[in-house]
């Protein structure tokens, strides 16, 4: 679940987000769609928390029922890791391992046991129609 409210982000004097409001809910599949430079990588930067917005006293980000803009930089990681996945553009996959063990790998920083890692490692490919790769490596 996300809702953000009054989401501005400005990078010097180019305002590139201004009052964006959002709601998804939980399960819902949603596109952000927009003309080149139009603010959807610097939205899904800020909803993913890794940047921040502007005016934190005005806005407000609340994911999985947590205020985002109440948390220290440390206790933000740790949310992250906890809760939210990303799927870059680039993929940042390390070639030396599986597809498996590369979406098993923030559950192993977070110290998930490997048998609860790799059964929602499993899920999660299943879900992506990718369960014919979990042994792949990234080139193949």
């Amino acid at each position: 679940m996300i809702k953000a409210r009054n989401i501005n982000k400005h990078y010097g004097d180019l305002q590139v987000l201004k009052n964006v409001d959002l709601d998804v809910e939980k399960s819902e599949v949603i596109s952000i769609v927009g003309a080149s430079g139009a603010g959807k990588t610097t939205l899904l930067q800020i909803l993913g928390t890794l940047d921040h917005l502007d005016s934190k006293g005005t806005s407000e980000l609340i994911i999985n029922n947590q205020d985002i803009t109440k948390l220290s930089e440390k206790e933000l990681a740790k949310f992250r890791n906890n809760h939210i996945g990303f799927i870059f553009q680039f993929h940042q996959l390390l070639p030396e391992f599986t597809a498996l063990e590369n979406v098993c790998i923030p559950a192993f920083i977070n110290k998930t046991p490997k048998q609860d890692a790799e059964k929602r490692a499993k899920e999660l490919l299943d879900f992506l129609g990718l369960s014919h790769r979990y042994h792949h490596k990234p080139n193949d």
